[in-house]
């Protein structure tokens, strides 16, 4: 069965800035960009930099410590030195707040 946490509102979400947060113990960086809504693993899969502290744009985020770029939609790396993509997770709008669900087909 899936399950759902209602993780932020949607106002707590500003658009291009990253909201880092934990989950579950799991943590997590949310975004929006574009009027859509995408939750990544906030930790770079090259070092251990948090990508809620990253830059957004052009869909992807930054990460802080060595400029890698992740696609926020796919999670894949998009500029080096990242080669591995970093997990991404379901994201769905109930009533003006946003849940995630932590479960992956992996």
């Amino acid at each position: 069965m899936t399950e759902w946490h209602r993780v932020a509102g949607c106002i707590d979400v500003a658009e291009d800035t990253p909201l880092g947060l934990t989950v579950e113990g799991v943590p997590v960086a949310l975004f929006t960009t574009n009027g859509k809504y995408f939750a990544l693993h906030d930790l770079c899969t090259h070092g251990a930099a948090r990508l809620s502290e990253g830059f957004v744009e052009g869909g992807c985020v930054e990460c802080p410590l060595h400029q890698g770029l992740f696609d926020l939609e796919t999670g894949a790396p998009r500029a080096a030195p990242v080669v591995e993509a970093v997990k991404t997770y379901q994201v769905r709008i109930v009533d003006g707040h946003i849940e995630i669900c932590l479960q992956t087909d992996e």
